[in-house]
């Protein structure tokens, strides 16, 4: 099998987050596997730059939740909007319609939603009027989802850990400090990116 994507892939998130291969490796690994990551960790340590990274390097789309005791599942998974010119109801599309997801403290929400986004991340699809309607995927059928910070108000269900792969970031070395500094001097180098793949 030819892994020279994957290494391109690789290379090109590591243009934008320093000292982090094996953390990149993994969500590579999540990705080809059709698979979610768990990435526990504490703020400002780059995991909504690492999941915009990898989107970009793929060529998808990239979504971000704050998850929040207000949020309800249509919120998450898209809600119908009546037309009243047309007399007919119009989907409109939520969050969870992308192919990476970053889902900010998922705890902080009333557990019917995050049931919505368990489910539409396991099957794959929302029901909307009682028609399906699929979530996007890549021409390599790569929709992984990415969920931080298990632990808070609404207790998630102990089996809705075992549908993800574990990942931690943890704090850079100084040498890595200075690299990112100095890599994010001039410009922004998330901007500059190519897409690898076509969604």
């Amino acid at each position: 099998m030819d892994f020279s994507l994957c290494k391109r892939i690789i290379e090109n998130i590591s243009r934008v987050i320093v000292g982090k291969n094996q953390s990149i490796e993994l969500l590579l690994v999540a990705l080809l596997a059709d698979g979610h990551v768990l990435i526990e960790d504490l703020p400002g340590l780059g995991k909504t730059l690492l999941a915009k990274s990898l989107a970009r390097s793929i060529g998808g789309s990239f979504r971000r939740v704050q998850f929040t005791p207000d949020l309800l599942p249509a919120d998450i998974t898209g809600f119908n909007v009546y037309n009243q010119r047309t007399g007919q109801f119009a989907f409109q599309l939520g969050p969870v319609m992308t192919n990476i997801l970053l889902a900010d403290e998922i705890n902080r929400t009333i557990p019917r939603t995050q049931s919505s986004l368990l489910e539409s991340m396991e099957e794959r699809q929302v029901t909307s009027m009682v028609r399906p309607i699929l979530c996007p995927t890549l021409s390599l059928s790569w929709p992984p989802r990415i969920q931080l910070n298990w632990k808070g108000p609404f207790l998630c269900l102990r089996h809705s850990l075992t549908d993800f792969s574990s990942n931690t970031l943890g704090y850079p070395a100084k040498a890595e400090e200075i690299a990112i500094l100095e890599r994010f001097r001039e410009k922004d180098p998330l901007i500059e990116l190519e897409g690898y793949c076509k969604s």
